[in-house]
C-alpha cells in the first residue's frame, strides 16, 4: 500500500503536455500539484500507489481509502471538462460507469471508484472483436440517460463549428484534405437536421475507456458528457483502438461489420451509425491537428476506409 501524502513523481511527458495546453497557467498548476495530492490525501483519507502509466491530460493515481475501498484520484487543470465529467457520473449513478465518490471541481479533483481488475476492453479486440463490440454496446445501453431539463453539456450540434473552422483555414496553414472536411460537413448537417431526441452520451467511449470490473462486468470511465442521439455514441468504438486498428487486415470489412453489429444490437439505423462514425473519425483528426499540429493522418485513414463502403 502506498503512503498518505507521499510526493509522487510527475512524469516529464505529462508536465510537457500540461504546459503545451495551458502555458503559464499550466506551469502554476503543476507547481501546486504536490500540495493538492497532500490535501486530498488528508481530506479523503487516501493512501496512494504509483500513478497510472501513460498519463495524458490529467494526473490519475490509484489510491486506497482508510476503510480499504479502492479508489482513483483524478487531478486536472480546472476547466469545464472535469465539471461535466463529474455531472455525467452523478447522473449515471454507477450504472455502466464507475461511481463518483467525491469531487472538488474548483480544484480539478475527482475521487472515483476504481474498476477492478480494471483490464481495458482493448485486450479483447484482436482475438474476439465481435465479443468486444457487443460488450461496448451493452455498456452504452446501461449508461445512456435522459438529459436533465437544464444542463451544461455540449451538443453534437457544436461539432459543426469545429468543422467550419477547419474548412476556413487555407493557404498551407491547414493540411487537412478539403474533400474529407466537406464530406464530414455535409454528413453532419444532414444528421443534425434529422436527429432523434438527444440523450446524455459518454462522448468518448473507446476500448481504453471500458474496464473490467467486479461490481459490473464492464464499467466506463472518463465520460465527456455530450448531448446527442444514441447513434452518435458509436463512432469511438468503430474507429478504435488507434493506431493499431490501421494494421488489421481487411480493415473496411472490419469497420463494416462493426457498423452492422452495433446497429443491430442497439436497434439503430445502420446508415446513421455509418455516417456518425465517418464524421467523428474526421473530427478526431481535426481535433488532433488543432491540439498538436500533427498526428491527424490515422483518423483520416479510418474515415477513408469508412467512406469506401456503403451501408
Amino acid at each position: 500500500m502506498g503512503d498518505r501524502g507521499k510526493l509522487i513523481d510527475i512524469p516529464d511527458s505529462y508536465a510537457r503536455r500540461v504546459l503545451e495546453l495551458h502555458g503559464q497557467a499550466g506551469a502554476t498548476w503543476l507547481a501546486k500539484l504536490p500540495g493538492l495530492l497532500n490535501t486530498f490525501a488528508a481530506q479523503w483519507a487516501l493512501r496512494f500507489d504509483s500513478p497510472f502509466a501513460d498519463l495524458s491530460y490529467n494526473y490519475v493515481v490509484p489510491a486506497t481509502r482508510d476503510d480499504g475501498e479502492r479508489a482513483v484520484l483524478k487531478l486536472g487543470f480546472p476547466e469545464p471538462d472535469l465539471a461535466r465529467e463529474a455531472e455525467a457520473l452523478r447522473l449515471t449513478k454507477g450504472q455502466g460507469t464507475v461511481r463518483l465518490l467525491a469531487a472538488r471541481v474548483d480544484c480539478g479533483a475527482l475521487l472515483l471508484e476504481r474498476a477492478w481488475p480494471g483490464r481495458a476492453l482493448q485486450y479483447l479486440c484482436k482475438p474476439n472483436d465481435v465479443a468486444a463490440t457487443s460488450i461496448a454496446a451493452s455498456v452504452m445501453q446501461r449508461l445512456w440517460r435522459p438529459l436533465p431539463p437544464t444542463h451544461d453539456f455540449p451538443s453534437v450540434r457544436d461539432w459543426a463549428t469545429d468543422l467550419k473552422r477547419a474548412q476556413a483555414e487555407k493557404g498551407g496553414i491547414n493540411p487537412l484534405p478539403p474533400r474529407m472536411l466537406d464530406l464530414a460537413d455535409g454528413l453532419l448537417h444532414d444528421l443534425i437536421c434529422s436527429m432523434d431526441e438527444p440523450v446524455l452520451l459518454h462522448g468518448d467511449l473507446h476500448h481504453g475507456n471500458i474496464l473490467s470490473s467486479e461490481r459490473e462486468p464492464w464499467l466506463a470511465i472518463d465520460p465527456k458528457g455530450i448531448a446527442g442521439e444514441p447513434a452518435a455514441e458509436t463512432g469511438a468504438i468503430i474507429r478504435n483502438p488507434m493506431p493499431e486498428l490501421l494494421s488489421w487486415p481487411k480493415l473496411p470489412r472490419v469497420l463494416e461489420r462493426r457498423v452492422h453489429q452495433l446497429a443491430e444490437e442497439l436497434a439503430l439505423d445502420r446508415k446513421r451509425v455509418h455516417a456518425w462514425a465517418t464524421v467523428q473519425a474526421i473530427l478526431a483528426g481535426v481535433w488532433m491537428f488543432e491540439d498538436h499540429r500533427q498526428g491527424w493522418e490515422p483518423s483520416f485513414s479510418i474515415a477513408e476506409a469508412l467512406a469506401s463502403f456503403r451501408t
